[in-house]
């Protein structure tokens, strides 16, 4: 490898987060520089989580306290790779500095990837926060299957007919799956021979149903889960969740045993407060090498981040498709920065997209070719447990 050699006294290449984004940082890094620069991986947590597989509500209802499904264990995986690991909590970073402050202390940097993924945007809806569950996070998904679970149990209990009322907000692609995923989940299995399937409102708010996906695997989203018995309410946004209603802009207002948020998402505190251009939801919006403006050697990758790609003149999407494939491209400019040779810019192709939709459905469009159904669902399922492998070998894979 051409350029400086690193030594161990030089500060290493941080890389905040081990979602998509920040593990195929560091994980390309070290193959493109041969493990010949220090690495140090920063997250809360010892675990990848598969966030795109958190919609799986019924099988995490089923499993308890076993996670080891949708988690893969860092410690192996960044081994092969000579990757340190640093387990903390970001509460700020000093650009100017080249320092990162954690819960516990500080590190300093020679080169930094920001990939700290993105939090629950509430839009400033009062209640929105308190009253109700949301999926984004392992740790919440966890407990809305545990509230589900509770709610089943008690449902014998409920007078005459009457079922659990669900209302989900947001229709895009985590509040349609998770909607579909509670909808035709087996309660009897998770909560006892005596429980009652539940009503599910799905509140798509104003913006059109699953907003941006191909026109054809919409139609056959909204067809699949019409039949899944999905109630949909559009046009609308909420104005106000309060324990056990949920209100809507035209005076609608919705009871529920559940209300779950699922209507968009903005960058965590520690990115919105940096002093960098921002785009929508705090996301930093960085130049077309991916690089924080201002900042060589600085780039923010994924969900934190704000790019509009040059030749269609749209934003990427806030996928681990798109997060994966950016990834790529800033960890090989980090190596010619470093090497001080030109950096090449970030152009997204998307290679496809699936919705699950309940059990055994999905709809998708594939090398603009739309599936749906079980073909949907099959290939949805074979790709993430093709994932979750990879990075159980220490390869970095791809997703659509």
């Amino acid at each position: 490898m051409s350029g400086p050699e690193a030594t161990s006294a030089d500060p290493p290449l941080v890389v905040l987060g081990a979602g998509y984004a920040g593990l195929t940082v560091a994980q390309q890094f070290s193959r493109r520089t041969r493990g010949r620069v220090r690495i140090v991986l920063v997250d809360r947590h010892p675990v990848h989580v598969l966030r795109t597989e958190l919609y799986e509500i019924g099988r995490i209802a089923r499993a308890g306290s076993d996670v080891s499904a949708w988690v893969v264990p860092l410690l192996a995986v960044l081994e092969r790779r000579g990757i340190e690991f640093l387990q903390g909590t970001v509460e700020s970073v000093d650009l100017r500095a080249r320092r990162v402050r954690l819960d516990h202390g500080e590190v300093e940097y020679g080169m930094l990837a920001l990939c700290l993924g993105n939090v629950a945007a509430y839009f400033g809806v009062p209640g929105a926060a308190e009253h109700t569950h949301q999926v984004y996070r392992l740790s919440g998904a966890q407990r809305l299957a545990a509230a589900l679970r509770e709610t089943e149990r008690a449902s014998a209990g409920l007078p005459g007919e009457r079922r659990p009322r669900v209302v989900i907000v947001g229709g895009g692609s985590t509040g349609t799956e998770l909607a579909a995923e509670v909808a035709t989940t087996d309660w009897r299995r998770v909560a006892g021979s005596a429980a009652r399937p539940p009503d599910v409102l799905l509140v798509t708010g104003a913006l059109p149903f699953l907003a941006g996906f191909p026109p054809r695997l919409v139609a056959h989203a909204r067809r699949i889960l019409g039949r899944s018995g999905v109630m949909t309410i559009h046009g609308f946004n909420v104005t106000r969740v309060e324990p056990g209603r949920v209100f809507l802009e035209d005076g609608t207002v919705l009871s529920c045993d559940l209300a779950v948020w699922c209507a968009g998402l903005e960058a965590p505190e520690a990115i919105r407060s940096l002093p960098v251009p921002h785009g929508k939801g705090g996301r930093i919006a960085v130049d077309p090498t991916l690089e924080v403006p201002g900042f060589p050697g600085v780039v923010a990758v994924g969900d934190v981040t704000e790019f509009k790609d040059p030749v269609s003149g749209m934003l990427v999407p806030g996928t681990a498709q798109a997060a994966l494939a950016e990834a790529r491209v800033a960890a090989g400019n980090l190596v010619a920065r470093r090497q001080g040779v030109p950096l090449v810019p970030f152009t997204y192709r998307e290679r496809g997209v699936v919705v699950a939709l309940g059990l055994g459905q999905a709809a998708g469009s594939v090398s603009r070719v739309t599936i749906w159904g079980s073909p949907a669902a099959l290939l949805k399922h074979a790709v993430e447990r093709e994932y979750s492998r990879a990075v159980e070998r220490g390869e970095t894979p791809s997703l659509i």
